[in-house]
């Protein structure tokens, strides 16, 4: 049951002196700040600004029962917001009936691939995600998160929405339109939301500019002179949705459910891990995917859109104590009590406020140490997020990230199938064996050639390793004995245990030359053993270590 419902277990040990005080805080901070948040991203996946509120009632709820993160905050996030809007709006309008529907049935089928990753423990696949990947796709996403809202900064209805080129053209094309007063109270909320990050922690800041900016509307009648305001905001809890089941319409948002399904949980699992790192306890991916699933397939069926843990929110919510998932429980109790009573009030807030809270929460996750940092280490790795970064902003989010991950992979295979191998000599001033391009001291043998391959053995990488040793053997007209070590190799495949086999044999029969191997790990030994070489090749196929196959193989050490 706990493998299930991790929140028992926290329950059977919760300090009513210690935890309390910590969750309430957490859980009021979290509320006041997920408000406008949640209602700024609703509007950003195309939505109506209460359906952010929904979001934040009944999937954090689910959370906090099956997640296994004590910390982590739930609820509608930029990121996926923004792979809502783009992959629905082709489809509907957004904002109409239609789109909406389309939404609840994305959000159930992001919960069923997460709730089936869970069950079918395949919370290691995103793994295979690279780092480069994942900062080129989220640094591309923040800008066109941000470039998206430039309609709402500047009060123009652009007709470009997605395209981050096409935006920035049109809002040049039509400079003159610009509304003044709107782009005042954005840039403005920008200005209060930093100043107060900066030198007033303790108030939120998305709290103090939505009451300026409805003041400000009200004071100054600015809704009567072209600034576009939420206006009503319905009143009460959801109700029960049931998304409809379309074949076709299930196939054609399958790339976006999936995208997110799996950006989603990779956003979430980092920030939890980080926290679960510092208290001292353990997250467990596949425990995760069941709890986010779960509170996908919430969402779907009480109005929401797809969520996941979000980096700021839950740093906030760790921040201010939070002890156990009974902060997200009571930070989903305030949202409801807003959502039967307090929903009026934002009927003056500005839009533009909501789309400076977007921007302020979205410019950190533009990543350029990372980009520098991963250049200077490793130049492949930091080509791949250029990568990324480019096709996610000129192709679009979903054939962005496809790309990336294709290109990461590719690099992988490619790699993986030239490995490095290094010819080892002795080094009398360490008694070792090294890599005679990196020592120059290291002594070799006249007829003996030593190889160390550092990589597991597969079909994709004999073709390479046997040019390799053809090469070493041109070079050496005279060779007699060849030392395979193999204490970079973790595996062999049957291919490649074949094509070895065959090759060794040739080497004997034509060539006189015999090949030996060394420093064979347990695994790859087995492999040996059912494959019969001791049978086939004598003992002397391998030795424990390089000194006593020279030894056994008679070769002259001096």
């Amino acid at each position: 049951m706990r493998e299930w419902l991790p929140i028992l277990g926290v329950l059977k040990s919760y300090d009513l002196r210690q935890d309390l005080r910590g969750d309430l805080n957490a859980g009021l901070i979290v509320a006041i700040m997920l408000v406008p948040q949640g209602m700024a991203y609703a509007m950003l996946a195309g939505l109506p600004p209460v359906m952010g509120l929904y979001a934040a009632t009944v999937p954090i709820l689910i959370y906090a029962l099956f997640g296994t993160s004590r910390q982590l905050a739930v609820g509608p996030v930029a990121m996926v917001s923004l792979l809502v809007f783009s992959g629905v709006s082709g489809f509907a309008e957004p904002g109409s009936q239609e789109y909406i529907s389309l939404v609840l049935l994305l959000a159930l089928m992001v919960g069923g691939i997460q709730l089936a990753m869970g069950v079918l423990r395949l919370g290691v696949v995103t793994k295979f995600i690279s780092h480069g990947v994942i900062s080129g796709f989220t640094s591309a996403a923040a800008i066109i998160i941000g470039f998206s809202q430039m309609k709402h900064l500047v009060g123009i209805d652009l007709e470009s929405s997605k395209n981050v080129f096409l935006i920035v053209g049109e809002i040049s094309a039509r400079a003159g339109e610009i509304h003044l007063p709107t782009l005042g109270i954005g840039v403005g909320s920008i200005l209060v939301l930093i100043f107060m990050k900066r030198r007033v922690k303790k108030i939120p800041g998305p709290l103090a500019v939505v009451v300026l900016g409805m003041l400000a509307v009200v004071l100054l009648n600015l809704h009567n002179n072209g600034v576009a305001i939420i206006r009503d905001v319905p009143a009460g809890l959801p109700g029960l949705t049931i998304p409809a089941l379309d074949p076709s319409l299930i196939l054609a948002l399958l790339p976006t459910a999936i995208t997110i399904s799996i950006i989603g949980f990779v956003e979430s699992y980092a920030m939890a891990n980080v926290i679960a790192s510092k208290e001292k306890y353990r997250v467990h991916a596949n425990g995760e995917l069941k709890g986010l699933g779960l509170s996908n397939i919430g969402a779907a069926f009480f109005s929401g859109f797809p969520v996941t843990g979000g980096f700021s929110r839950s740093a906030v919510n760790y921040d201010a104590g939070a002890r156990t998932p009974v902060a997200s429980i009571i930070t989903a109790a305030l949202i409801v009590i807003v959502l039967l009573f307090f929903t009026s009030w934002f009927y003056y807030l500005p839009q533009a406020v909501l789309a400076a809270i977007i921007l302020v929460a979205v410019y950190k996750l533009i990543d350029v140490k990372e980009a520098v940092h991963l250049w200077k280490v490793k130049r492949i790795d930091g080509v791949t997020l250029a990568l990324t970064f480019a096709a996610t902003l000129i192709l679009g989010i979903e054939w962005g990230i496809a790309a990336g991950i294709a290109f990461s992979l590719f690099v992988f295979i490619y790699q993986s199938s030239k490995p490095h191998i290094a010819e080892l000599g002795y080094v009398d001033d360490l008694g070792l064996y090294r890599n005679v391009s990196r020592f120059d001291k290291a002594r070799t043998f006249a007829k003996t050639l030593i190889l160390r391959i550092d990589s597991p053995l597969y079909f994709a990488n004999m073709e390479f390793i046997k040019e390799y040793l053809h090469d070493q053997m041109v070079r050496k007209a005279d060779l007699k004995h060849v030392i395979l070590d193999f204490s970079g190799v973790n595996d062999v495949d049957a291919i490649a245990l074949d094509e070895l086999e065959e090759w060794i044999r040739s080497e004997r029969e034509n060539h006189q030359v015999e090949t030996t191997l060394v420093n064979v790990k347990g695994p790859v030994r087995d492999l040996l053993a059912k494959a019969g070489w001791v049978n086939k090749f004598g003992p002397g196929i391998q030795y424990p270590s390089i000194d006593q196959a020279l030894t056994g193989l008679q070769v002259n050490q001096q």
